[in-house]
């Protein structure tokens, strides 16, 4: 079953204004969805509860804060125990530097998103704290030339035709 399916427009609408401005008043969220501000606010609420809405948070400009490289680097481990993968789990998780963390199927166990002040920055991360790491075989790097899309914002699904809303 698609968790989805338990959204009506309303909800849709919500989801996808706070994607796109998280600082929306209530009242500005209820004029831009066709609510009032205390159903926008309720509801808002609930999506929080239910696990929809992860957390708010500002998008920093990376070159603002001193931030000029972005790198993604594919990591192969040589260890592929449990004990192993816990080791770069938690290696990876106490480094602010790394953006984002995916397990992949394929030729790397994972695509690792590094955001750092410049090249020697890079270089210095790369060798003080991956290419050392005992569990890790191989690191290949892509250093960022131009972001040409960048964002979070999910394509979100139609609700049923016949599921206007729940209680408007």
């Amino acid at each position: 079953m698609n968790p989805a399916s338990d959204l009506d427009l309303y909800d849709l609408r919500i989801l996808e204004a706070l994607q796109r401005e998280g600082r929306l008043s209530n009242v500005e969220l209820g004029e831009k969805v066709n609510l009032s501000a205390s159903q926008a606010s309720r509801r808002v609420a609930r999506l929080v509860e239910d696990g929809y809405i992860r957390r708010f948070q500002a998008v920093l400009d990376p070159l603002k804060i001193g931030i000029g490289l972005t790198a993604y680097c594919m990591i192969s481990l040589k260890i592929h125990s449990e004990g192993g993968m816990g080791d770069f789990h938690r290696r990876v998780k106490a480094l602010p530097e790394i953006l984002e963390c995916q397990a992949l199927t394929g030729e790397a166990d994972y695509l690792l998103k590094i955001a750092v002040p410049d090249l020697k920055a890079f270089s210095d991360f790369l060798s003080e704290n991956l290419m050392r790491a005992p569990e890790v075989a191989a690191i290949r790097s892509s250093i960022v030339l131009d972001s040409i899309k960048s964002g979070n914002e999910y394509a979100l699904p139609e609700p049923p035709k016949s599921h206007t809303g729940r209680g408007h």
